[in-house]
C-alpha cells in the first residue's frame, strides 16, 4: 500500500509485487475493488482495506475481471484456477 498525501480523502494505490493470478489483480499487481476506486470513503483504514482484499482473494468477482483469463478459469475449472494459483504461490515462495 503507498499513502499519498491526500490520504484519507483519496484511497491509498494498492498492488501486488509479486507476482498474482487471480480475476480481480490486474498484470502490474494493482486491484480491481470498488473500495479504492469509486466507492472509497476516508471512514476505511488499513483494517477495512486488508480485510476487503483477503475477502476478494477469497472470493473473486469474476463478473469484474481485471484478468480475463484468471475469471474464465476461475469460472469454467475452479481445481484447475486452484492448481494455477496454488503453482505461482509456490513459486513466489521459492524464490
Amino acid at each position: 500500500m503507498t499513502f499519498g498525501e491526500q490520504y484519507p480523502e483519496k484511497p491509498p494505490r494498492v498492488r501486488f509485487t509479486s507476482e498474482v493470478f487471480h480475476p480481480n489483480v490486474y498484470s502490474d499487481g494493482t486491484l480491481c475493488m470498488d473500495i479504492i476506486q469509486d466507492q472509497w470513503s476516508p471512514i476505511h483504514n488499513v483494517c477495512t482495506l486488508l480485510t476487503s482484499i483477503q475477502s476478494l482473494l477469497t472470493d473473486p468477482n469474476p463478473a469484474s475481471p481485471a484478468n480475463p483469463e484468471a475469471a474464465q478459469l476461475f469460472t469454467e475449472d475452479t481445481n484447475g484456477y486452484n492448481r494455477r494459483v496454488r503453482r505461482l504461490a509456490q513459486k513466489t515462495v521459492e524464490g
